[in-house]
């Protein structure tokens, strides 16, 4: 095996090894992306429910697109989930407080994660070209001299 191929072999096993990690990281940008949205999502209900009067009537999410009707009984504590399956009792303002904590803490992480993307994806692009020069340089090698 020449030193060519054998380089080639080295870049071609990289690649994959590139691609397979590309892979994980879209997979975790798109679970961040999930979770930002349920944040947001949350924050945005809490800040809904903040300028509502007590007895107000709500539909309440149950899951699989079903509702049950509620009244705000009070504002004043909210549970929040704290992670692993977990959660407490907090004011509004806390409830919101951490929320917004966890936004910024993941849009952070998805920010660093898609540069963590871009860097790989450049190294794909890379190791794709030195691959076709190798892939060239081999066949030009093979090809018979007129």
């Amino acid at each position: 095996m020449s030193k060519e191929e054998e380089e080639f072999r080295k870049i071609a096993a990289e690649l994959r090894l590139l691609e397979s990690t590309a892979e994980a990281v879209q997979s975790r940008i798109n679970f961040v992306n999930a979770a930002l949205t349920e944040l947001n999502l949350a924050k945005m209900n809490l800040e809904g429910l903040e300028k509502e009067k007590i007895e107000t009537s709500l539909l309440v999410p149950i899951g699989g697109g079903s509702y049950i009707k509620a009244k705000i009984e009070s504002t004043e504590k909210i549970v929040v989930g704290i992670g692993a399956g977990v959660a407490v009792e907090k004011t509004f303002n806390e409830a919101k407080e951490i929320l917004s904590k966890r936004i910024e803490e993941l849009e952070k992480l998805y920010g660093r994660l898609q540069q963590q993307l871009a860097q790989i994806g450049q190294k794909i692009k890379e190791d794709r070209a030195k691959l076709e020069e190798i892939s060239r340089s081999i066949t030009r090698r093979q090809q018979p001299s007129v």
